[in-house]
């Protein structure tokens, strides 16, 4: 579900221009920022949480042959079989194999973006399953044949008359007339639907937010309760994860489920956080008879002591999305990929291939993503290296070999400043003053240029000296 990414400036123009677009994501900051930063501030030691996160996936990514040999012996203890696939396309065939073997007709998903990473969903569809997202954000894009724009609200660019309009196209079944107006609506309306395919789905499917070497256990956050029906009604459970989701003992999931929600939501703790591993123990207890684990590689372990290692450590709480000032104006959509905003540029070129380094220009570099991020992930450091690697565009090279060419000359540097500040001035908070002026104007469609002083500082500096001396 990659997009051409030679397209991101177009995208970005359309976001940008996009009025309901701009009304859907204007509750980013109330919905996600703001409940963050309260969450972190009654819990005094998020810090030392975030300090103790990073040394657990640290020495866990260093010793990670060890922790998947743990995990894999405690999976199959408990009656379950892991299977391990390099690509995606192995992934869907380990997959779709599973599904063919067991006779299959319908297959329930809950959110797992590591599915969406490898295209599942439109695969089983396209190889004749029924294949449902019911978690309720996943199951509003699948009808409308999108991809995620967000990892943690897959649908937070829609509105309520987008989904209204999506919800009588599709349950035509419906009474035309019935009320779709608040949240409740909706939700229920969905429950309806979806209770049917949970009850006469042969297969589930869930992700893993957190894999725990000791015990075997996956377990998943959720705040609709969906990821659980997924994987305790159909008779077959399959988790679909990576090795980067490994912590080692209980003790240490609980170290970072302390912090995704907080980041994530603003909550103390997701509505359902659930524990995982195995079939049913007992004939007629409830659970599935059958329960495996497909790990996908897909570029990870060639992260793995490289210079993108520490991308590893991630969690996926979308916090440096939420406060991504780029992500914010733009959604999802505009990046081309499953994976948006910071930690999106950083992850989808080793995931699907250098056409997405383009990603790492979509960032003002204002160092919010890594302030906020809970694992501490140098998110700025990474899209620079990015950047490095990837085709430099020959006006931003030019124009720093210019700079760099004036700065060593102070006189000349001077001058220039002297010439050009009183300039800038003029055009500050202004966004036509720099239409005609040569590189400035793209720069300044969609917002203001910056204020800037008519001295510059070294002049300031002088005058200070100045004045002190008399």
């Amino acid at each position: 579900m990659q997009e051409p990414i030679e397209n991101l400036k177009n995208r970005a123009h359309q976001a940008l221009g996009d009025e309901k677009l701009k009304a859907a994501l204007s509750v980013i900051p109330e919905g996600f920022v703001n409940k963050r930063l309260k969450a972190k501030a009654a819990r005094p030691d998020f810090s030392a949480l975030s300090d103790r996160a990073v040394e657990i996936k640290k020495h866990t990514l260093e010793n990670i042959t060890h922790y998947l040999e743990r995990f894999e012996h405690a999976v199959s203890k408990a009656g379950g079989t892991v299977h391990f696939a390099q690509t995606p396309d192995q992934a869907r065939q380990i997959i779709e194999q599973l599904c063919k073997e067991r006779s299959a007709k319908r297959i329930v998903k809950g959110k797992s973006m590591i599915s969406e990473e490898i295209n599942l969903a439109p695969h089983l569809i396209k190889a004749g399953y029924e294949c449902i997202e019911t978690d309720l954000g996943e199951y509003l894009i699948q009808l409308r044949g999108e991809m995620p724009s967000h990892i943690v609200a897959p649908a937070v660019h829609l509105t309520r008359d987008d989904i209204r309009q999506d919800f009588q196209t599709a349950h035509d079944e419906l009474p035309i007339e019935r009320a779709l107006e608040t949240p409740e609506d909706f939700v229920k309306e969905a429950r309806g639907i979806l209770r049917e395919k949970f009850l006469n789905a042969d297969i589930g499917i869930t992700g893993a937010n957190f894999l725990i070497a000791e015990n075997g256990k996956t377990v998943i956050v959720t705040n609709e309760g969906n990821g659980d029906l997924c994987q305790s009604l159909p008779q077959t459970h399959i988790v679909i994860s990576s090795f980067e989701k490994l912590v080692p003992t209980m003790e240490d999931a609980m170290t970072m489920l302390r912090l995704l929600a907080r980041s994530a939501t603003g909550q103390p703790i997701s509505t359902y956080t659930t524990f995982t591993g195995g079939p049913a123990l007992k004939k007629g207890e409830l659970g599935p008879t059958e329960f495996h684990v497909v790990l996908l590689d897909n570029g990870r372990s060639r992260m793995l002591g490289s210079d993108y290692s520490e991308m590893l450590r991630c969690i996926r709480c979308g916090a440096c999305l939420n406060h991504c000032p780029v992500y914010q104006n733009l959604g999802g959509h505009a990046y081309g990929s499953v994976y948006p905003g910071p930690m999106g540029a950083v992850l989808s070129p080793q995931f699907f291939g250098r056409s997405m380094l383009e990603l790492s220009h979509a960032s003002s570099f204002c160092g919010r993503c890594n302030e906020v991020c809970p694992v501490q992930i140098p998110l700025t450091k990474l899209m620079r290296k990015w950047r490095a690697e990837g085709r430099q565009k020959p006006l931003p090279l030019i124009t720093m070999k210019l700079w760099a060419w004036l700065a060593a000359k102070p006189a000349l540097y001077n001058w220039a400043m002297r010439l050009a500040l009183p300039i800038a001035a003029k055009i500050a908070g202004s966004k036509s003053g720099a239409k005609h002026l040569p590189g400035l104007a793209q720069w300044t469609h969609h917002r203001t240029a910056p204020s800037v002083s008519k001295q510059s500082f070294q002049s300031q500096w002088a005058k200070s000296e100045k004045a002190g001396e008399t």
